[in-house]
């Protein structure tokens, strides 16, 4: 076979290197976009954020105005709906008349007013002119539902705006081109025409509005409407100034509700403005340098009158927490969710910790309150205000029988131990324990696992109690009074109806060290109880509040003005007093602070 012969490799040249007198760019000049491009592209990115603003913001507000929303208000089931009628319009049903009030804006508010519970119509007038006393709640509620009505339109109406932006980018260029020609032809007029009838066909605005009945009726100020037999006091006429009334044909009755509605407004509004007025003004002690003041509340009874007396009490202390230990409501029905919109209003900007009480039945309570940025307690211990370690649960009898974590169809002695329980075998020495009844801690003071167990349900102030445990660790038992002033299961009024109390806990280190009651009369007249000192729990922080009197004596403070050591009054007369330094307490070895 011949010898094939060897052909030699075909090399592939090198390319060659680029003329240093050339620029470097010429090579990349052709895949780089030139400025007619870049011109081009910016003015098309331009062009459909223009499509988009000039779809999303009329949709925008279309659907805000079209948007209603379903609330509980003023202790009705209410729909909530914008408009730009400029007025907050309230339409109260076919009984009462309905009112209105400029709201300076374009912007205004229709508030159709639905069911509710009332045992009588002159009844439901008197719970409106205790409501309008106290409006801060009300009108936080209001601007929420707006503001969250606002947000959910702005985002619908820039998913709207998105569509049309969506449908340019799918055509291309070249279908985009094609349906511009297109529009002066015989074919795009058909494609408008189809266009508007559908639009129209949506719309249908044809038909037409009957309208409602009163429509018809006039609107008049609130001395028109009452007539001139009737004179309003100066301060009311005020306040009402710009509020108007549309009624049915007047009668004598529905004259007599309003005027005795206003009535009740003046006098609801008078007592409690100038209750949280003298408030600010309480010699309430002042607290040392390391001490933290927490506000507790218990037992208002949809009493909304008394939450911004509550709060100017907590800031003259200087209070920077609230504790609520329940009973907030009457029945723990959803209409009255007004209170508990009040309570929020009034203590909004503060760490607040909250227990559901006896009458605060069901679980709407401490669910509304959860959903507004209340720790609502339900068996764990926490981190609570003040540096304290607290620890808590809902009173068992809200809802017949109670839960305990997992456990459900307790008794009240059950829970008492189970909490008991949680306590004592806790790492960390349970500081404060906030029940709605005292007598749930009673089990755990026992045992020696708390140094101070807080509650209300009595509606009468017991203690400072001093309780020292079977482990020699020492304990304070004490209940608050009522802060709604209630007599009885609801406290809705012009003014308590007996004492209404607040309390402030100074705290030293997450370790309480003393109370003062503060109490305001149904005469308006104030009390501001002792300084009782909680001695006896920690012997450093003794020590430590010891060294900040004598630092408050050396710059010419007197620390101790209305404080007393020993002793605290209780409702019976009797005295409880603070234990023997032969008592004190030994240490626990189940808990460290």
């Amino acid at each position: 076979m011949p010898d094939t012969p060897e052909t030699e490799p075909q090399v592939t040249p090198e390319p060659a290197e680029p003329d240093a007198t050339q620029h470097p760019t010429t090579h990349a000049a052709h895949h780089a976009p030139g400025p007619h491009s870049r011109r081009r592209r910016t003015a098309f990115i331009g062009v459909l954020a223009a499509i988009w603003l000039v779809v999303a913001a009329p949709a925008s507000v279309l659907i805000f105005l079209g948007s209603e929303r379903e609330v509980s208000l003023a202790s009705h089931d209410t729909v909530l709906t914008p408009t730009l009628s400029g007025y907050v319009l309230l339409r109260t049903g076919p009984v009462l008349p309905d009112l209105r009030l400029a709201t300076g804006t374009p912007l205004g508010i229709d508030l159709q007013l639905g069911k509710t519970e009332a045992s009588s119509t002159s009844e439901l007038v008197k719970r409106y002119a205790y409501l309008a006393s106290a409006p801060d709640g009300v009108e936080a509620k209001i601007r929420g539902e707006l503001v969250d009505l606002a947000q959910e339109s702005l985002l619908r109406g820039a998913v709207v705006g998105l569509l049309p932006v969506v449908v340019v980018l799918v055509l291309g260029r070249r279908r985009r081109g094609e349906l511009r020609r297109a529009i002066p032809t015989r074919q795009g007029a058909v494609a408008g025409v189809v266009t508007v009838a559908l639009v129209l066909g949506w719309w249908q605005p044809w038909w037409p509005d009957d309208g409602r009945v009163t429509d018809d009726r006039s609107w008049e100020s609130v001395q028109d409407f009452l007539g001139d037999e009737v004179t309003l006091p100066s301060a009311v006429a005020a306040e009402l100034d710009g509020v108007e009334i549309r009624g049915d044909v007047t009668t004598n009755q529905t004259q007599r509700l309003i005027e005795s509605a206003i009535d009740t407004y003046d006098k609801s509004k008078a007592f409690y403005d100038a209750a949280a007025e003298d408030a600010a003004d309480l010699p309430v002690r002042t607290p040392l340098e390391g001490e933290q003041v927490v506000l507790l509340v218990s037992d208002r009874h949809d009493n909304v009158g008394m939450d911004a007396v509550a709060r100017a009490v907590g800031d003259a202390g200087g209070a920077t927490a609230v504790m609520d230990a329940g009973d907030d409501t009457s029945t723990g029905s959803t209409w009255e969710a007004f209170s508990l919109d009040s309570l929020q209003a009034a203590f909004s900007d503060l760490p607040r910790f909250a227990v559901s009480g006896n009458h605060d039945n069901g679980t709407f309570v401490s669910t509304y309150l959860a959903d507004r940025g209340w720790t609502v307690l339900d068996g764990q211990i926490i981190e609570g205000p003040a540096g304290s370690t607290l620890l808590g649960t809902a009173d068992p009898r809200a809802s017949g029988l109670g839960n305990w974590r997992d456990e459900s169809g307790l008794s009240f002695s059950e829970v008492a131990d189970r909490i008991a329980d949680a306590a004592c075998d806790s790492e960390e020495r349970v500081t404060t324990l906030l029940v709605h009844d005292a007598n749930m801690g009673d089990p755990a003071l026992e045992r020696g696992c708390v140094d101070l167990v807080l509650g209300g349900h009595t509606h009468v102030e017991e203690g400072p109690t001093a309780v020292l445990g079977e482990n020699g660790e020492l304990g304070y038992s004490f209940t608050t009074g009522t802060t709604g002033g209630a007599a009885y299961a609801i406290a809705l009024g012009s003014k308590p109806r007996r004492e209404a109390q607040m309390t402030l806990l100074t705290y030293r280190d997450g370790v309480p060290v003393g109370i003062q009651g503060v109490v305001l009369q149904t005469d308006g007249s104030w009390d501001v109880e002792d300084y009782v000192r909680l001695s006896g729990l920690d012997a450093d922080v003794d020590t430590a509040t010891e060294e900040a009197e004598a630092a408050a004596e050396a710059e010419g403070e007197d620390p101790n003005e209305g404080v007393a050591t020993d002793t605290v009054p209780t409702s019976s007369g009797a005295a409880t007093a603070t234990p023997d330094s032969n008592d004190g307490p030994t240490e626990s070895p189940s808990a460290t602070r």
